[in-house]
């Protein structure tokens, strides 16, 4: 069976929900207070930009795919 991938509209709207939900758990890291609260939204930071880089890359590899 083919493999069907996202087309770049929907990686480029999963990127913008992660930059939005970076922005947000950014936003509550600054409101918590506590060694607990900062490293778990610490750890939620980093995953989300993870995600985000992840999905950048994966468009970049299709755009550059198409230009191939």
């Amino acid at each position: 069976m083919p493999e069907i991938l996202p087309s770049i509209a929907e990686i480029e709207d999963r990127i913008a929900v992660g930059r939005e939900n970076l922005r947000e758990l950014t936003e509550q890291a600054a409101a918590d207070s506590g060694a607990a609260d900062e490293e778990r939204a610490a750890d939620r930071i980093a995953e989300q930009e993870e995600a985000l880089k992840s999905l950048e890359e994966e468009r970049d590899r299709i755009l550059a795919s198409r230009h191939s």
